[in-house]
């Protein structure tokens, strides 16, 4: 039963999105622009609250993707698109470049099977190069180094811009965002009656976008739930700037049957990554980070690229994956219920989220829900975060500079709590503008940033602040 207790919203929307990771951000921005009136319906307090906001952020061409695969088809698609959207939307592109790297024999045997597969998944920019020749284009890594496959239109992106511009661009064609707004029962009745925990909402169809709990949302949508969520953890280790210019280029590692490995890469804002471990576990909220998983990376991050040894870690985090029982994503569609489901989204979701959304529309034309597409799309250009292209400090009269470490501005700070999705917590304030994120991890900066967000976070960061 739906709790009486719960307000309804005056208005029913077409189309109801659960989930505000960049899947349901990217599906959200697509329906939008096909003219559906949609509301996205996220149980934390801002968008990227689940798996989402922890990822080795690569745009991936999918040259290891599983052949006739339907992920490969939506890699393809969602690169293509976020490649040509790139510059109306301000998403950060940085073309490094990636070296698939063999340190035995036995590991360099299967680089021509990996390059086959690659090319007949349609990515022809690809070179078989002995450890010489693949050293001469990155000379840091280390002399074991037998063989590698250079992958040269691999990317590295910002991870959290690009979902922030896809909802973004969602509201400005008049979806809703309705945050802390946990699902806790759908029922059909000609139509969606959503129960959350912030009110019920109707809506004609239903997208269940949610990441860690697909499974689970699923079976309060009333239906069987025809895939098992398999969290899988994840570790990274961020290193200080310094390491940048010891690694320009992705260094992948030969996958496994079981994981795709290490990855050392450079980051859009001037790091270097390391990671992730794989590492299942039941638990779909915590995401702890070890210190011997720590360890490990930084050691194996040292054997690939030498100069990395004795670089200080600037941060430590770990991420949960929506792995499932089955390496395939796990997409249903409903027609008798007008209800979609995109989920297992595992680690390629950040490339694929545009190619899944236009996927989803795919599934939602069965349902007759006679949408027309907006006369004009507007315009917008979000803020830039990365090191290769000019930040705000680097304009004139960018005021005061409250975060040192990231170089992040008060004018950065105010326009992303005026803008159409403002943060609703610290991290949310902390992908938006990097504040925070340094090599102090906002020891200097916490008090000042206290002060600037006071009355507007729902956790505020100081104890006695209450949001207004």
């Amino acid at each position: 039963m739906l709790p009486e207790h719960a307000p309804a919203f005056d208005e029913s929307f077409d189309i109801a999105v659960i989930g505000a990771g960049v899947v349901g951000c990217a599906v959200v921005r697509r329906l939008a622009l096909a003219g559906a009136k949609v509301v996205l319906i996220e149980k934390g307090g801002d968008l990227l609250s689940g798996a989402s906001k922890a990822n080795s952020a690569i745009l991936h061409t999918g040259f290891d993707a599983p052949p006739g695969s339907l992920e490969l088809d939506l890699i393809k698609a969602g690169r293509e698109e976020y490649l040509s959207l790139a510059g109306s939307l301000g998403l950060a592109v940085v073309n490094t470049g990636a070296l698939v790297c063999a340190w035995s024999d036995k590991e360099a045997e299967k680089l021509e099977a990996i390059a086959a597969q690659g090319r007949d998944n349609g990515v022809s920019n690809l070179a078989l190069l002995s450890g010489t020749d693949a050293r001469i284009t990155m000379p840091g890594l280390s002399e074991r180094l037998v063989a590698a496959i250079e992958v040269a239109d691999e990317h590295i992106i910002d991870p959290w811009t690009a979902p922030l511009a896809y909802l973004t661009q969602g509201i400005a064609l008049g979806a809703r965002f309705l945050r802390n707004a946990e699902l806790l029962e759908g029922r059909f009745e000609d139509g969606w009656h959503l129960s959350t925990t912030a009110g019920t909402v109707k809506a004609r169809a239903v997208v269940n976008a949610a990441g860690l709990y697909g499974d689970i949302v699923d079976g309060r949508l009333g239906f069987t739930p025809e895939f098992e969520i398999r969290p899988r953890k994840g570790q990274f280790v961020v290193l200080d700037k310094a390491a940048y210019a010891h690694v320009p280029r992705i260094v992948l590692p030969v996958p496994t049957e079981i994981t795709k490995g290490v990855v050392v890469c450079p980051t859009a804002f001037g790091n270097v990554l390391i990671g992730p471990t794989a590492e299942e576990q039941t638990d779909r909220v915590r995401a702890t980070v070890e210190s011997d998983a720590l360890e490990n990376l930084l050691a194996r991050g040292a054997q690939i690229v030498p100069a990395l040894e004795g670089i200080p870690v600037t941060a430590v985090y770990a991420g949960l994956r929506p792995a499932s029982e089955s390496k395939a994503y796990r997409i249903f569609c409903r027609p008798e219920k007008r209800a979609v489901t995109l989920g297992g989204i595992r680690s390629t979701g950040l490339s694929a989220a545009l190619g899944l959304a236009q996927h989803a529309l795919g599934l939602i034309e069965r349902f007759a829900l006679s949408l027309s597409a907006p006369a004009a799309v507007p315009e917008l250009c979000l803020p830039n975060l990365i090191e290769t292209q000019p930040r705000d400090w680097q304009q004139p009269e960018h005021g005061e500079i409250v975060c040192h470490c990231e170089m992040v501005t008060k004018r950065e700070i105010e326009a992303a709590f005026e803008s159409p999705v403002p943060p609703g917590d610290f991290g949310g304030l902390r992908r938006r503008t990097r504040a925070g994120m340094g090599r102090c991890q906002g020891f200097y900066c916490n008090a000042r940033l206290a002060q600037m967000t006071r009355g507007r976070l729902r956790e505020p960061l100081a104890v006695g602040d209450e949001p207004t």
